[in-house]
């Protein structure tokens, strides 16, 4: 059974960092694409950040461009989203998201597997 685990969520102040983590189990990603995405109260779930199997490309949402950074580890068969700079606006639930594939797209509907997920909260 294939299940990813985020961890590193919490609740911060404005300005500060944060590192997620998603570890991995029942299977390699370590040739598909993995990702993170999020949802806030009320809103869509949207994409965050991707990273193509061995970290060599990476792709953000606008809003994060400069203060989020993707990592892999596949000795792991983990994946992190480093927080910098944190925003009232970043506040959401953060899912993981592993592909089955080695590519990258902003699409939810892309991602085969998916994460519990872990709570952001940034306070002003």
């Amino acid at each position: 059974q294939v299940q990813l685990v985020e961890s590193g969520g919490g609740l911060v102040q404005a300005g500060d960092s944060l590192r997620l983590s998603c570890a991995a189990s029942g299977r390699t990603f370590s040739s598909s694409s993995m990702g993170w995405f999020r949802q806030a109260p009320g809103k869509e779930r949207e994409f965050v950040a991707a990273a193509t199997w061995n970290g060599g490309n990476t792709a953000y949402a606008d809003s994060v461009k400069g203060r989020f950074t993707i990592s892999r580890d596949n000795a792991q068969n983990a994946v992190y989203l480093q927080m910098n700079g944190l925003k009232p606006e970043d506040t959401a639930v953060y899912y993981c998201a592993a592909a089955v594939v080695n590519a990258i797209a902003p699409m939810a509907s892309f991602y085969h597997y998916w994460g519990q997920g872990t709570q952001v909260t940034v306070s002003s």
